[in-house]
């Protein structure tokens, strides 16, 4: 690994994203034994808040539902284990890889084969005004927002909408959206074995679940969890795309190296939350080089400090990301719906 000697401020030489992603190829390979670890830390503590949770229902709701905000930070982070493995970086072996994405991605409703199709179509064309549609928060250029009926208009205002995005989306897109291959129903038969077979094993859990503790029982536990984790998984992918100075651009001027850099937020959140998030705020990095494991995300920006500050987001400044909803090509940032009007 680099020195930290060597990156101290004023002496590193100014480098493009093509040099970047070279220069952090050397952060790629995980340790067997960490990821492992990783894995354990992870899922027995959410084993044992569930059974926590279940023992404390006869001592009132309430706790219940505040030891699920946990349990949802817990589930979030199994998600990014997942996600990792889906780029192949969590283990040094491909199978081990794949197994352990498609056993988490029951427990996080996730079909494993069929989203990693969907996260790459994503990481090779963020940013391309000409490829959106696949893992993207949809997002409309002033002029094609302008150019829609009323109708359209109003359909992409409730889309955006916070109670929307937020709310009903997370539940939705989890809950019932990811029980078919959305997206890929006419590309063969490999995404419908993922999200068929998800769905199988997903309803075998749950029965077994419920003939031991009853229907009530089971969701009174499980669907708090669930939501706070999809809510929070949401929130996060948006923050990761849709601030003031990302990047959008179409046909030759699009760049996927400059567009990783420059169109992926860092999100510098507190260390119990990137703890929980799997570094995921990382993301320009991450985009850059998507085969480096969660946990040495933080050692990139520890010998590198000038990543810092690219697309630094603060989890407050992050909020006001949520008016952000259109694309100007003209001053090259996203806009609210107010500061379009005022411009037509």
């Amino acid at each position: 690994m680099k020195n930290n000697t060597d990156c101290a401020a004023g002496e590193s030489p100014q480098r493009d994203a093509r040099s970047w992603a070279k220069l952090l190829a050397e952060y790629r390979q995980p340790s067997n034994l960490r990821s492992a670890v990783e894995f354990a830390i992870t899922i027995v503590p959410l084993i044992g808040l569930w059974l926590v949770m279940w023992a404390g229902l006869d001592r009132g709701y309430w706790l219940t539902l505040i030891l699920a905000i946990p349990a949802g930070g817990f589930l979030v982070r199994m998600f990014m284990i997942q996600h990792d493995c889906s780029h192949g970086s969590f283990f040094s072996d491909r199978r081990a890889n794949d197994w352990t994405g498609r056993l988490l991605g029951v427990l996080t409703l996730t079909p494993y084969a069929f989203w990693q199709r969907t996260h790459t179509l994503h990481h090779a064309g963020s940013g391309n005004l000409d490829h959106r549609g696949f893992g993207d928060v949809d997002t409309l250029t002033v002029a094609e927002y302008q150019a829609r009926p009323f109708w359209g208009r109003l359909k992409y205002r409730l889309y955006r909408h916070p109670l929307v995005m937020f709310g009903v989306g997370p539940a939705y897109l989890f809950l019932l959206q990811h029980r078919l291959p959305v997206g890929l129903m006419r590309r063969g038969w490999q995404p419908w074995a993922s999200t068929m077979g998800t769905n199988v094993a997903i309803l075998a859990i749950a029965s077994l679940l419920i003939w031991l503790i009853g229907f009530k029982t089971f969701f009174l536990i499980q669907l708090p969890i669930l939501l706070i984790a999809a809510t929070a998984g949401v929130w996060l992918f948006f923050v990761q795309h849709q601030f003031e100075h990302t990047v959008w651009e179409s046909g030759d001027n699009w760049d996927r190296q400059e567009s990783a850099l420059h169109g992926s937020s860092h999100y510098d959140l507190p260390a119990f939350l990137r703890w929980f998030t799997g570094n995921i705020g990382v993301h320009h990095v991450h985009h850059l080089c998507s085969k480096i494991p969660f946990y040495r995300l933080q050692h990139v920006l520890r010998d590198y400090p000038e990543l810092r500050d690219m697309g630094r987001l603060t989890l407050l400044e992050s909020f006001n990301c949520v008016r952000l909803v259109l694309w100007d090509e003209t001053q090259r940032r996203l806009i609210s719906f107010k500061e379009a009007r005022a411009a037509a």
